[in-house]
């Protein structure tokens, strides 16, 4: 059989690929009593992952267990995410590997969520059958009856059910999630949705217009986070610079937060991602250079820099985006920053790949990425002439990667001898793990401490050796006159 979902041609759907158990929830819960149980496979990006701990916490609420082993769960949820190819193309797999699941185990049904729910809900339900409900944002708040009356139902067949509603969805209190993540970092949604017009994304299409979640909601979950154990805030939405542009007769704005956080007991480390590169006001500058506890670290996707590419993505100039990064870096000198770029975007000529990897080095990103343009469905981009082929994408991918790889080892071998703060994140192999202010969690580099450290301390650490993306470092620095070295 042959499907198209979101431009996805699925075939061999008794073959699937994937492997749920590797990403789905890793922690047991113990119940005196299971009427229902479920299992999330959590996909996507860090707004998709608190999505995903405010489902489940509002399932236990409910009295649904959850369950780290997906075979023995009454219900499977795959949490989707749908932005580009690579994450739809993920997100169908892990679905189909669930309905393997759901022909030889106790498991009764699948419930389908997340973007790529939102975004094609109709094809799901058509053409995957096995999926017994498919539920957008708007459903959320009902997902437990859902759940129950699958489970019920066994595996009695009958039409999908479909419940997508409204992309712009209110904001709901999401102080009882269930963290996937260890307890000593969160991330914390700030906003959703957006109201920029970039020509390739479609997320405006299915996570809505952009508002700010209101200020006592934040800062009470800021209080419950640090309360269970979280040092370090990750602050995101679509624009998470944005924060505050749409209350109405509130003046404060995400400079006013940090400082609000930052009065919080036991939070230690605050970092911005997904900053777009507009609303810089000064008082914001002022916040990241002025307030220690904000690291010195700004996500800021920029995408390109070449002007004839960055007016059809429809994206703020070069010479804005120039000025406001040396503007960043006069104000903050130990400013450390990560971008993210797409190559192969339509009509992108050599010329201006060239000016792209020219700016990569000679600005000298401490952390990038970059990643082939993506067609997305319903895009101004998709319907562009002088569309890039494939392998001329990739390379231009490849030769943009090699340089940011270079740069980064040239960074991490200028730290030895240094001393950081380091956050442990986990124990491997006798020996903590962690990462330095300048790195974000799941995307950046790690640093292996040669002691064995409890995760969730902040401790300082020499660098004794570095490689292409890690650090070596003793967590047993010498005092002189005071000072670390």
């Amino acid at each position: 059989m042959m499907a198209f979902i979101g431009g996805l041609c699925i075939q061999g759907r008794d073959r699937a690929s994937s492997s749920l158990s590797s990403r789905s929830v890793r922690r047991s819960v113990e119940v005196t009593e299971k009427p229902v149980s479920v299992s999330l496979v959590p996909l996507g990006c860090p707004k998709n992952t608190v999505d995903a701990e405010v489902m489940l916490g509002d399932l236990e609420q409910q009295g649904i267990s959850v369950l780290d082993d997906e075979s023995s769960a009454d219900v499977i949820i795959v949490n989707t995410c749908g932005f580009i190819e690579d994450a739809k193309r993920e997100s169908i797999e892990a679905i189909l590997a669930a309905a393997e699941l759901k022909q030889g185990s106790t498991t009764k049904g699948i419930v389908v969520t997340g973007c790529l729910a939102q975004r094609y809900a109709s094809q799901l339900a058509e053409e995957l059958p096995e999926v017994d409900a498919v539920v957008g944002f708007e459903g959320y708040k009902s997902l437990g009856e859902k759940v129950r009356k699958i489970a019920l139902n066994g595996k009695k067949k009958s039409r999908s059910t479909v419940e997508v509603g409204k992309a712009t969805v209110p904001f709901r209190p999401e102080w009882g999630r269930r963290r996937l993540a260890p307890r000593h970092t969160a991330y914390m949604r700030v906003a959703e949705g957006c109201d920029h017009a970039c020509s390739f994304c479609a997320i405006p299409s299915f996570r809505g217009k952009f508002r700010s979640k209101p200020w006592d909601q934040v800062v009470e979950e800021a209080r419950l986070l640090a309360a269970k154990g979280a040092v370090e805030l990750n602050l995101i939405a679509e624009d998470t610079n944005q924060y505050g542009i749409d209350f109405k007769e509130d003046n404060r704005r995400l400079s006013d937060l940090l400082y609000e956080l930052a009065d919080i007991e036991g939070i230690q480390w605050i970092r911005l991602l997904y900053c777009y590169p507009s609303y810089f006001t000064d008082e914001l500058i002022d916040a990241i250079a002025n307030i220690d506890k904000v690291v010195k670290y700004i996500d800021i996707p920029l995408q390109h820099i070449s002007d004839p590419v960055l007016k059809r993505m429809n994206r703020p100039g070069a010479k804005h985006t120039k000025r406001l990064l040396n503007r960043l870096r006069d104000r903050i000198p130990e400013v450390e920053f990560r971008s993210t770029f797409i190559t192969g975007f339509p009509g992108e000529t050599q010329r201006d790949h060239e000016e792209l990897v020219n700016f990569v080095k000679d600005f000298r990103f401490h952390r990038g990425g970059f990643f082939t343009y993506s067609e997305e469905d319903g895009t101004p981009a998709a319907v562009l002439d002088r569309q890039i082929p494939e392998e001329i994408k990739t390379a231009r991918r490849d030769e943009l990667t090699s340089i940011q790889q270079d740069i980064q080892a040239e960074f991490a071998e200028e730290k030895i001898g240094k001393v950081i703060d380091v956050l442990v994140d986990r124990i491997e192999d006798g020996r903590a793990v962690g990462r330095a202010r300048f790195d974000a969690p799941e995307i950046d580099c790690i640093v292996h401490l040669l002691q064995d450290i409890p995760p969730g301390l902040v401790v300082k650490a020499r660098v004794v050796e570095s490689d292409l993306f890690d650090l070596l470092a003793d967590a047993n620095p010498q005092v002189v006159n005071g000072d670390y070295v």
